[in-house]
């Protein structure tokens, strides 16, 4: 695939207002829904692992739809090569529709993870997708306006999310947190099917078919798959030394050898072009993703676990005290696009942004039983504007470093970067805080908590019972039951700021980049299919 610049001036029609902002408005939704399926579930996830009576299931729950959401990024992204960007969004979209009424109908935890897992392939492909067609639109200084639009959904979701996952499991149910989605994803798709008008390239089916990276597709999802499977095993489900997580572990691992010699050998349309790491710059970028992927999902799935077991707080009110870490996030994404549009400059941004985060994760280390509101409310604000600053300028410096056609795959792979990062940080993380959790069993025994009580707070059932906590009378045994909650999560949060810190250290090896004004959209397909275009003038970006 490549871009070609095509001197006929209808080959990129003037967009009205109108149809400007219905794209915007219909990429919006599209945003919105994917990204409110990763934080609606963090206040319900423990009213579903007790109506279902699954608690093994608790991590699964998040995991599965941040597992698949990664697996699937970098092939989304390659179908719109091959066939264009609308039908492919299009079908994202349905997807997605469909997903949520398999999670809104599901009968046990099996269904349910069956049914995130298809929801977060949909998923992946919407939060790349919406990134791509952008950056289709506009030139590089000028979509950072839009980008920091698209943050600022995100960041809405992260706040409505636990506030809606929050209330219909308290007052109404937990379906419901699918069942909005369809009206969303309705809408989402009218819109871009009447207005979204980008080169549709035509490409016939079994030729699609042909140029497919089929064995690359395999093997980076054998890679996310057995990988994190292997590590959410460990220690829990299974010894970690046993065959099964060591085999998920080592197959993982051999699968990305497989797929690194796919993209350099075998694939004509690679997934991952290796020349995307040939430079020290976009390693870097992608290093500065991971470390920011890791650490920002954190927060919005584990301080509402803090609240809901420390601190005894409902759903819905858990919902209400994370609003101040996801309307941070939302502040500091908009205030970052306009940054970048007005002076160009991101690194500044990307430094800034992993030193507050650093700093607000390592803030978290100190949350107990007797931590304050006002602790509470400033370690968020602090962390959320880190993580708000930290969407938009990777994006931004890895684009900045790659040719209009290549944009495509570089924002996949950085999108499958920060969405393996977020997967397994909360597999990661629940196998940290479960194994915590199970070192503190004599420590619950030697208050007086009963056996059966005590293995109930123990290693993976933890979390999913937390709603025993508030029918616990003896104050010795609830403080230690507290305690021991404090404890788990602050080796969590040590994990987490470590990881930030790494943040740091790779973003001083991202190089400057003036970021230009000029734009060429993409022209999609097959190279081809296109070998008899016409070179021609770029237009300005604003004009779209």
């Amino acid at each position: 695939m490549e871009t070609m610049e095509i001197m006929d001036s209808t080959a990129m029609p003037h967009r009205s207002k109108v149809q400007v902002f219905a794209i915007m408005v219909a990429l919006s939704l599209s945003m919105f829904v994917a990204a409110l399926d990763q934080t609606i579930m963090a206040t319900a996830i423990p009213t579903i692992a007790a109506k279902l009576h699954s608690a093994a299931g608790y991590t699964w729950i998040g995991g599965a739809y941040l597992l698949a959401n990664a697996a699937g990024a970098c092939i989304w992204a390659k179908l719109s090569d091959i066939w264009g960007r609308k039908p492919i969004l299009l079908l994202a979209v349905a997807w997605f529709f469909g997903s949520s009424i398999i999670c809104a109908t599901a009968v046990d935890m099996p269904m349910l993870i069956a049914g995130r897992a298809l929801q977060g392939v949909a998923g992946g492909g919407l939060l790349q997708l919406v990134t791509i067609v952008i950056s289709d639109l506009f030139s590089v200084r000028h979509r950072s306006l839009y980008l920091g639009l698209m943050e600022f959904m995100w960041a809405l979701a992260g706040g409505i999310g636990p506030l809606l996952g929050g209330a219909f499991s308290q007052y109404v149910s937990w379906r419901w947190s699918f069942w909005v989605n369809l009206p969303v994803c309705g809408l989402a798709f009218v819109l871009l099917l009447l207005f979204l008008d980008v080169h549709n390239p035509k490409t016939k089916m079994l030729d699609g078919v042909r140029a497919i990276d089929w064995f690359g597709s395999l093997s980076i999802l054998g890679l996310t798959l057995m990988l994190l499977l292997g590590l959410d095993f460990g220690g829990e489900t299974f010894p970690w030394d046993s065959p099964k997580v060591i085999c998920l572990i080592v197959f993982g691992s051999l699968c990305s050898l497989l797929f690194i010699y796919s993209e350099k050998r075998l694939a004509k349309y690679p997934l991952m072009p290796m020349s995307l790491f040939a430079q020290t710059s976009n390693v870097a970028t992608l290093a500065v993703t991971f470390a920011h992927g890791f650490v920002f999902i954190a927060g919005e799935y584990y301080v509402p676990l803090y609240l809901q077991s420390i601190k005894e707080a409902s759903p819905i009110r858990s919902g209400i005290l994370v609003l101040p870490l996801v309307l941070s996030e939302a502040f500091a994404g908009i205030i970052t696009g306009a940054i970048i549009h007005r002076t160009g400059r991101y690194r500044e941004l990307i430094w800034l942004g992993m030193t507050l985060s650093t700093i607000g994760n390592g803030l978290y280390i100190h949350l107990n039983a007797y931590s304050s509101l006002g602790q509470i409310i400033g370690y968020q604000i602090l962390s959320g504007i880190g993580a708000g600053l930290m969407f938009e300028p990777p994006v931004i410096a890895i684009q900045a470093m790659v040719s209009q056609d290549e944009t495509a795959t570089a924002t996949a792979t950085l999108g499958f970067v920060r969405n393996l990062a977020a997967s397994s940080s909360i597999v990661i993380g629940g196998v940290v805080f479960q194994n915590s959790m199970s070192q503190m069993k004599s420590t619950l025994l030697a208050a007086g908590m009963s056996e059966t009580l005590t293995e109930q707070m123990s290693g993976d059932s933890a979390a999913a019972n937390i709603e025993i906590i508030k029918t616990i009378q003896d104050a010795t045994q609830l403080l230690a039951v507290k305690e021991a909650f404090a404890w788990s999560l602050r080796n969590m949060w040590i994990l987490y700021t470590c990881m930030s810190a790494l943040g740091i250290v790779a973003g001083v090896f991202i190089l400057k980049t003036r970021l230009n004004k000029e734009h060429v959209e993409t022209r999609t397909g097959l190279k081809s299919e296109k070998s008899d275009a016409a070179t021609v003038l770029e237009r300005p970006a604003d004009e779209c």
